[in-house]
């Protein structure tokens, strides 16, 4: 496995939002090391520097990385991109059930640096809990035999932070593909009440809002699941747009069916074209960790945003060495705000969504799974 020294260093940090924690100039550091990295190693990655008018001695010494030319991630919807450490590694796709999909590689030591952050975050907000079994409501899809789809993988890695005591899925295998599960998700939730262990919810929101509408079209009672349950959705709302409910109105209508308080009802950014975690503080803002830096861009001439204004978001962040996807641009219109803006503690940026960029779908795995909606 290659070593890294700069960005492993940068991503074994364990407080994810205190800036104060990271040695001076180590992001900098980090980033001309992947960069150079992917200039020696990965075919075509110095040419797009010098189309972008970048020499590749310029890096060892850049500290502003808005300059360096990002990839959009939808080029990986159309291009297998990778270096030599991408050669037989673990390739995670973007869309479930149709449309187009990114691929994307991840070696070892990439997939080590993503899920790392993830558990400095889990365990930040005390939610990695060896000693205490939790019952899962999975609302994704069903694995089949090797997981590959990017929304399955986390979800099946986000069950090691507390031991599994049973796992039920929203979106069931049919042998035709998938079905979302209506019944067979209330059901579970009203077990799991009666149960009384912790139980987490992770998956797509639009799947849990539909579940909770129809338990109150059909009487059904509210429950009261343990103080100590988790809420952790990710993933949007795509084609089920039209329905889609604010998140501070579905944590409420959590709150008042289920009983799990606000504070642990939360959102997770993030795509398998950047695998880094973006988490809702308790006051359900995105705060952006450490490990990476964001920048808005205006779309029209791509010159950086300042605060308040909004634009495409972009990631850069040193972790990955199988794709030069270390500065990516999204295609979601977003706005940065400064940490202290948000009145939670944290010292870090936060940014704020706004939805898709653009006139045309862009499909994903939350839009693919949304589709499912319509056959429950």
């Amino acid at each position: 496995m290659i070593h890294l020294p700069y960005s492993d260093a940068l991503c074994a940090l364990t407080q994810p939002y205190c800036l104060d924690s990271v040695p001076d100039g180590l992001f900098d550091r980090a980033m001309g090391e992947i960069s150079l990295f992917h200039c020696h190693h990965t075919p075509g990655y110095e040419r797009w520097l010098n189309a972008n008018d970048l020499d590749a001695n310029a890096l060892e010494t850049m500290d502003d990385w808005s300059r360096l030319p990002p990839i959009f991630a939808n080029y990986f919807k159309r291009q297998l991109v990778f270096g030599p450490t991408g050669e037989g590694a673990l390739e995670l796709t973007s869309s479930g059930t149709s449309g187009q999909k990114s691929r994307m590689r991840y070696d070892q030591r990439s997939m080590a640096a993503a899920q790392g952050m993830v558990s400095h975050i889990f365990q930040y907000y005390g939610w990695d809990t060896p000693d205490s079994p939790c019952n899962y409501l999975l609302l994704s899809y069903e694995p089949e035999a090797a997981i590959t789809l990017g929304t399955a993988f986390t979800d099946q890695f986000l069950c090691s932070y507390a031991p599994v005591n049973r796992v039920v899925y929203g979106l069931r295998l049919t042998g035709k593909g998938h079905a979302f599960d209506l019944f067979g998700v209330i059901r579970a939730l009203q077990e799991f009440a009666e149960e009384g262990l912790p139980v987490r919810i992770l998956g797509f929101p639009a799947f849990l809002s539909h579940a909770l509408q129809h338990m109150d079209d059909t009487g059904v009672a509210d429950l009261q699941l343990p103080a100590q349950s988790l809420v952790f959705l990710g993933g949007g709302w795509k084609t089920q747009a039209t329905q889609e409910v604010p998140l501070h109105q579905l944590y409420a209508r959590i709150n008042r069916q289920l009983g799990i308080d606000l504070s642990r009802c939360r959102d997770g950014y993030g795509a398998v074209e950047h695998a880094v975690p973006y988490i809702q503080c308790a006051h359900h803002h995105f705060h952006v960790p450490i490990y990476s830096k964001v920048f808005v861009r205006n779309p029209s001439d791509f010159t950086v945003q300042p605060y308040g204004q909004r634009g495409l978001l972009e990631f850069v962040s040193p972790y990955i060495s199988s794709s030069p996807a270390h500065a990516v641009v999204m295609g979601d219109l977003a706005t940065l705000h400064p940490g202290a803006s948000c009145g939670c503690g944290l010292m870090t940026d936060w940014f704020e969504l706004h939805g898709r960029a653009g006139t045309s779908a862009s499909r994903s795995c939350a839009m693919a799974a949304s589709e499912l909606l319509g056959r429950a």
